[in-house]
Parts: C-alpha cells; sequence; structure tokens
C-alpha cells in the first residue's frame, strides 16, 4: 500500500455485502477458506481475488494482514495545517492562540471578513457578523477593539474598522 488510493480496494470490498461478510469474519479471526466456503467455486475466486487484492488477507497465510490499516493511514498522511488554520474549523475559532503574534493574525483575519473598508456597524450588526467566528461573541469584540484593530464609539454604539470611517463622536 504504497499510493495514496491504497484504501480504495478496502473499501470496495466494503460497499459489497458478501465481501463485507467475509471481511468481517477474517477480522473476526477466521481463516479466508472458512470465511467464503459457503460460496460457490466462481463466487469462491472473485471474492478471495478481492479481499487478497485490497490487502485486508496475507496472500500466503489467507489470514488477515496485521498491518493493513497501519500501511493505508501511512500512505496518506493528515497534511499539517499552518497559520491561522491550526486555530479554526473552517470559519469557526477553535481556541485563541497563546502566541501574540499569531493571535493578532487571527484577529486580523476575523476583522477582515467581518469589516468590508470604510463601514461602520452596530454593535447588534457586529455580534451578528462574528457568530460564525464563535459563540462568545463579546470576547471576540473585545480582543478585536483591544488589538485596536477595530475601533469602538466610546458608548459602544458603532465601530468599524481601524482608520476606515468615523467612530468617534462628532460636534453635531
Amino acid at each position: 500500500m504504497n499510493d495514496s488510493n491504497g484504501w480504495r480496494p478496502l473499501i470496495a470490498i466494503l460497499a459489497n455485502p458478501e465481501t463485507r461478510r467475509v471481511a468481517a469474519e477474517v477480522m473476526r479471526g477466521s481463516s479466508l477458506a472458512s470465511a467464503t466456503a459457503d460460496l460457490s467455486p466462481s463466487r469462491r475466486r472473485r471474492v478471495t481475488e478481492a479481499v487478497v487484492h485490497s490487502g485486508l488477507v496475507d496472500a500466503e497465510t489467507q489470514m488477515l494482514a496485521p498491518d493493513v490499516f497501519r500501511e493505508i493511514l501511512a500512505s496518506a498522511p493528515v497534511p499539517r495545517r499552518e497559520g491561522i488554520e491550526r486555530f479554526t474549523y473552517g470559519k469557526r475559532i477553535r481556541q485563541y492562540p497563546a502566541n501574540l503574534e499569531e493571535r493578532r493574525e487571527l484577529l486580523a483575519w476575523v476583522a477582515n471578513g467581518v469589516f468590508a473598508a470604510d463601514e461602520v456597524l452596530t454593535e447588534r450588526e457586529v455580534n451578528a457578523r462574528l457568530l460564525p467566528y464563535s459563540e462568545d461573541v463579546a470576547v471576540l469584540r473585545r480582543y478585536l477593539v483591544d488589538y485596536q484593530l477595530v475601533e469602538r464609539r466610546a458608548d459602544g454604539t458603532q465601530y468599524a474598522l481601524v482608520g476606515s470611517g468615523p467612530v468617534v463622536p462628532t460636534d453635531g
């Protein structure tokens, strides 16, 4: 099972009820010969070929290949997550980075996803837009302000990206 598609023949035998039954019996400790004993000779040959080809059964011993699943998992390792993907699941923040630079990068990604340039939002609008990122929108909103990515009007009624809109109170 050297290639990243080595799992396909194994899944294929699980998709067929007859080969799935034989596979289950082999995984429970039966030999391939005893698991296929009730099949017609032609069907026994086809099922045997499929199960051996899948790598589930060792061709010589006709028993479960002990490392088949480990080999399949090793042939297609899960790609290492990098950047903000280490802290998110889709748009959802799984955890905040302890490293302050990484946390700032994550928060900048959120701020740019929530606010358009020159857009001023109410607290309610900000909360609704932050909800896909975190259940605790108050903490996330506070982080955005604390990291000076978003500015907040003193009375908390308006929010905008830093430097993008008039959030400070005017004299009118």
